[in-house]
């Protein structure tokens, strides 16, 4: 099973590859859908964070408060730490067993979408390819303060706390730039990358 790594900065256009490399027959396992179902009321993190940061981390309903997490894993350093310490060891177990059960179906094609891939670090030596999407960080801007209505100045501390887009870019073996492509195009690119991969 030949398992492609997927990352790329927000706003870079990931789900819309996604989506396309979904349509071409690759299994894909989302390292932020899997995050977002540890984080929802009973979510297998929650009463972990709620002890680590208190009451006032968790939603009326018992999800995190992204909003409020947000705000402070960028103003403490060490709160980010110790939700890291909790989320990503749940987050990767989450994986692995998506990824036995990939092995078990006889998945040839198995994508990781992991948004913070090369942050990471120990990613890297368990995929055998790294596609990233790219795009001018002006145009991750625009679209995600157009999309999740975000002040602009909260935008870039998010981009700020990823990885460079140089350091994605050296990190990749595939690249799809998506700056101002349509779908169409997109998929034509990946059409063909397809093709390598054999897809």
């Amino acid at each position: 099973m030949e398992k492609i790594g997927l990352t790329g900065g927000i706003g870079s256009g990931k789900s819309t590859v996604v989506g396309i490399l979904s349509r071409l027959g690759a299994r894909v396992i989302d390292a932020d859908a899997i995050s977002r179902s540890i984080t929802a009321p009973e979510g297998a993190g929650i009463a972990a964070i709620a002890e680590a940061f208190g009451s006032a981390a968790i939603t009326a309903d018992g999800a995190l408060d992204r909003d409020q997490m947000r705000r402070l894993v960028f103003s403490d350093p060490c709160a980010k730490t110790r939700l890291e310490a909790i989320m990503h060891p749940l987050v990767g177990q989450e994986i692995a067993v998506q990824t036995a059960q990939a092995q078990a179906d006889g998945v040839r094609y198995l994508v990781l979408d992991i948004p913070l891939l090369v942050e990471s670090g120990h990613w890297r030596k368990t995929l055998d390819r790294i596609l990233v999407v790219d795009c001018p960080v002006a145009t991750q801007m625009e679209r995600v303060v157009r999309r999740n209505g975000l002040a602009r100045s909260e935008v870039e501390r998010i981009i700020e706390a990823q990885s460079t887009r140089q350091q994605r870019l050296q990190a990749a073996d595939f690249v799809i730039f998506n700056a101002n492509k349509s779908v169409d195009e997109i998929a034509g690119e990946l059409a063909w990358l397809g093709a390598q991969f054999g897809l």
